[in-house]
């Protein structure tokens, strides 16, 4: 055989030998894409079934005729002052269409906000918020309302010079409410009762181009706007309630300091309030909806981590927004057990992603509550601040007193799932685990770290215990 042919031979023999290896790369490969595809459609399917439970929840169950009372709500009622004030010369007609116009871009602005628009009579238009979903939020809500009103009717007269016929004068306390609902296909509710009636009241005292609330909803709005003593105004049965008028929103609240258009500090101390709100939503569905067998993934570590991280994060000088942030993935770290228990973390940020815009969280504000839940994920490997008080709240119950029973917790939740085995390998385990675990900030390292060494010591003699008898 020529060596040409020879140098052929293993020529083809090298490329043989090439394919088959990229044949087997291949199928490798393959394997790889269809478990990654696999997974994918999980956790695809577990999001679908999130949202699916998201808007089962979220629809309206109150049958017409239902009556629904509300224990905090806020009324606003706005007329267009000014009919006293046109003349004989003028274009009624004109006048009336133009005050159709100033009431369509009333409602609108009503449509903005969380704030549901009652009924429009003749030239007054009535408004509630709190109500069909209650809320915390209510009384700021409507004031934002009123204020955004007041300033499209001056935005008229300074444009058109209509000053002399239309103006605006609005009225509004909070208390409770009943709500009777009305209608099939377009729901409508009905409020009476007294807070109604003291709304209506309030409205009569103003002036034109005035904003007017009662001392109830004074005592809610305070720290966000510009209240002024007005005067006292009689009510039967009850005596005496103080009036005050608003001028706006406070300077350090509102963009460019002009007391109109909330600003990003406004936005932050809002969802510090609403926060409240948010937390019931959570602990009620996690309260449902966790598995029977979470004796420590429940509902009370849930809240520890709340508190802790409000704790550790003043501790440790965080802003407004920075602890708002905090506690909202607190909140949320967890709850992704509902959909499964590996990878919970995930499953956690796909709860939050679809819970957190209904609350006016922005993408910026969410993305930093995900990356926060993932920072819980074993083990912890914070990468800033934030991160660092996130995982030391998480794993707080180390340095309390309260430690063993409540790594027993754990130990038991990992037992009934055959994650662990004995009592003494899981001490075994805590001991490995806890000598190497470190917290990363000086509040946690000043609260925690010395009682941690003792639970350390204490785990150890519990072992030593054992292994005498």
């Amino acid at each position: 055989m020529s060596s040409e042919r020879k140098s052929s031979i293993k020529h083809i023999a090298e490329l043989m030998s090439q394919v088959k290896s990229l044949e087997d790369k291949n199928i490798k490969l393959q394997k790889q894409v269809e478990q990654l595809s696999d997974e994918l459609e999980k956790y695809k399917t577990l999001a679908s079934r999130y949202k699916l439970e998201a808007k089962e929840n979220g629809k309206s169950k109150s049958p017409e005729g239902n009556t629904l009372r509300f224990k905090l709500a806020t009324v606003m009622f706005a007329d267009a002052h000014g009919f006293n004030n046109i003349s004989t010369e003028m274009n009624s007609n004109l006048l009336v269409d133009n005050l159709d116009e100033i009431f369509i871009q009333l409602e609108k602005i009503v449509g903005k906000y969380e704030v549901r628009k009652l009924r429009s009579i003749g030239d007054t238009i009535m408004c509630a918020g709190g109500i069909p979903q209650k809320n915390m939020t209510n009384p700021i809500e409507v004031l934002l309302v009123a204020i955004d009103m007041l300033y499209y009717i001056k935005d008229i007269q300074r444009t058109y010079g209509a000053d002399k016929i239309w103006n605006l004068r609005v009225g509004v306390h909070t208390g409770p409410v009943t709500a009777i609902i009305s209608g099939r296909k377009k729901i409508q509710y009905e409020v009476k009762g007294e807070t109604l009636n003291l709304a209506m009241r309030i409205r009569s005292f103003c002036e034109p181009g005035s904003l007017l609330i009662s001392e109830n909803t004074y005592e809610l709005v305070k720290d966000l706007f510009v209240c002024e003593y007005y005067t006292r105004m009689p009510v039967k049965y009850r005596g005496d309630i103080e009036l005050y008028q608003v001028k706006g929103i406070k300077t350090n609240y509102s963009l460019q300091g002009k007391g109109i258009i909330p600003n990003r500090r406004f936005s932050t101390r809002f969802g510090l309030i609403q926060f409240t709100d948010l937390q019931e939503l959570m602990l009620n569905k996690l309260e449902r909806e966790l598995p029977a067998y979470l004796y420590y993934h429940n509902v009370k570590h849930t809240i520890d981590v709340v508190t802790q991280v409000e704790l550790i994060g003043i501790g440790e000088g965080v802003d407004d927004e920075e602890l708002l942030l905090l506690k909202t993935a607190a909140l949320f770290h967890d709850s992704g057990h509902i959909l499964g228990y590996d990878e919970h973390e995930y499953f956690a940020t796909l709860i939050a992603r679809e819970v957190l815009p209904d609350y006016f969280y922005t993408q910026r504000q969410i993305d930093m509550v995900c990356d926060l839940i993932m920072a819980t994920k074993m083990p912890p490997r914070p990468k800033n601040k934030l991160e660092k008080i996130m995982c030391d709240s998480d794993l707080d119950y180390l340095g309390r007193s309260d430690m063993i029973p409540v790594s027993n917790t754990l130990y038991r939740e990992l037992k009934e799932m055959n994650k662990i085995g004995s009592l003494r390998e899981w001490n075994k385990l805590q001991i490995k685990f806890i000598s190497g675990h470190q917290y990363y900030t000086k509040t946690a390292q000043s609260l925690r770290e010395v009682n941690k060494q003792k639970q350390i010591e204490r785990i150890t003699k519990l072992i030593e215990d054992e292994t005498e008898h």
